[in-house]
């Protein structure tokens, strides 16, 4: 299992952080031990099973969209608010550039420990902030911005003051203007995408996501609490769920799968961003030799082919 893997090699970073910087023989020799040790270990984050994956795309220390922010883009300008009722934090968004162009970047926002999180709802909107997230990309449509969004929440906030605010119609909201709309969408999957509060920044003309992350109708504890009245049985969900990043390219859901490092995103996040800088820069430029109504039409097309049977 990759939880026992990541213990050992979570030990191993601490011994090395306490050898530091300290140059003596003994000290350098330990810590090339120790180096070996962790390669070792991290050789053997191959062959990973659903269950490991949904593990690794739920990990604390996996980045979270501001990381993705701060390493693709410059001069991010933050928007807040939805207009109607209130801002809501666990959706962040705002103008930034990308390798000069001015684009928009949504996505939802978790936080690194228990006060962030609870700030941020865990990661799950309210229908404030999907109707700011529609706000904002339709401000993008405006002046013609490409749109990309992270993708990362076990779900939209199912309590009873979001659905008394229309968290069902925002969803609802979203899903349909998004189809509409004549700029390029570009979904990227980052972590945990669960449910129509997935899908509700996902209706996209390509989806990208990392080869760890999940994207699902619900989590896989939920499924087996459905199905078989038993959330211990969530291991067995996540093999029929088919919610890895293979499954779904594999489906015609999701374009391009953007490799991890071993061991997972967390492990090395500056070789991530590279990786994903990469696929990012050749989507949109694929994209932008397509008109507004072409973008549409493409979009509007590869959600129709969704769950359709092949000849095979």
């Amino acid at each position: 299992m990759i939880k026992d893997i990541l213990k050992v090699t979570e030990q191993l970073d601490a011994e090395l952080a306490a050898i530091g910087d300290n140059r003596d023989r003994a000290a350098r020799e330990r810590r090339a031990q120790l180096e070996k040790e962790r390669a070792a270990a991290l050789e053997k984050c191959c062959d990973l099973t659903p269950e490991d994956r949904v593990f690794l795309s739920r990990h604390p220390q996996r980045p979270k969209i501001d990381d993705y922010i701060n390493a693709l883009f410059t001069d991010f300008f933050e928007q807040k608010g939805d207009r109607q009722c209130k801002e809501d934090a666990s959706m962040l968004g705002g103008i930034a550039l990308y390798r000069g162009r001015p684009v928009t970047v949504v996505g939802q926002r978790k936080g690194r420990n228990l006060e962030e999180n609870l700030k941020y709802n865990f990661g799950m909107p309210g229908p404030e902030g999907y109707r700011k997230a529609l706000r904002m990309m339709k401000q993008a449509e405006k002046f013609g911005r490409p749109i990309i969004t992270f993708i990362d929440t076990p779900g939209a906030y199912p309590g009873l003051e979001a659905e008394e605010r229309g968290q069902g119609e925002a969803i609802a909201r979203n899903l349909a203007e998004m189809s509409l709309l004549k700029v390029p969408v570009i979904a990227v999957v980052t972590g945990e995408g669960a449910s129509g509060g997935a899908l509700a920044i996902g209706v996209a003309n390509k989806i990208l996501m990392l080869e760890n992350a999940i994207y699902s109708v619900l989590s896989p504890e939920g499924f087996a609490s459905i199905l078989w009245k038993d959330s211990s049985r969530h291991a067995e969900a996540c093999d029929i769920m088919k919610l890895t990043a293979q499954d779904l390219y594999n489906f015609g859901i999701v374009e391009k799968i953007i490799k991890e490092p071993r061991g997972g995103a967390q492990i090395a996040p500056e070789q991530l961003f590279l990786s994903l800088d990469a696929s990012l820069n050749e989507t949109l430029s694929e994209l932008s030799h397509m008109s507004g109504d072409e973008l549409a039409r493409d979009r509007y097309n590869k959600f129709r082919k969704i769950g359709q049977p092949t000849d095979n």
